[in-house]
């Protein structure tokens, strides 16, 4: 994995956050928050677990200090979200940014609660919130579809697709 790999997976994640919440900003408050299903109940719940799980694995990475898991009823409007959603995917492409490859290799000890003391390198824990994400975009599309907006297609295929190619000599 490389440092390269890991800047393509989060401006994937980026891009399809984008496309999900031009959907979520047409949502009234009560249905941002409306406990629809899923294992965090609401799309506000969804995607705010979704962005304090991305920024705390920043975190025990060295990047931007989060703190204690962030709480969806600090996030009362996709608003006050979205603006914080901004400023994490700025450290995250300011973090990866000033990596190097062999950097990823560095060993990183953690403890999620369930599963006690672990150590596993950075590029994997980055990729693990990379691919965290996508498992969870998925159910805040359904949950979206539950409340009656369609959320579109936002599989890595048409990012890939709408990326600029440079043409073969």
């Amino acid at each position: 994995m490389t440092v390269k790999d890991l800047q393509t997976l989060f401006d994937y994640g980026f891009w399809a956050n984008r496309k999900l919440f031009d959907v979520v900003s047409q949502l009234t408050n009560e249905e941002f928050t409306r406990t629809v299903a899923g294992s965090y109940g609401s799309v506000r719940n969804t995607l705010v677990h979704i962005m304090s799980a991305e920024w705390g694995w920043l975190d025990r990475c060295g990047g931007l200090q989060r703190g204690p898991a962030l709480n969806a009823a600090d996030y009362p409007t996709f608003a006050v979200l979205q603006d914080r959603w901004t400023n994490v995917e700025t450290h995250m492409r300011e973090f990866l940014a000033t990596r190097r490859d062999e950097d990823l290799d560095r060993i990183v000890e953690f403890s999620l609660g369930v599963t006690g003391k672990r150590a596993m390198p950075v590029g994997e824990l980055l990729h693990h919130s990379a691919n965290h994400a996508v498992h969870h975009r998925g159910q805040v599309a359904l949950l979206l579809r539950a409340l009656g907006h369609a959320p579109g297609n936002f599989d890595v295929l048409f990012y890939y697709g709408a990326q600029p190619r440079v043409a073969a000599s």
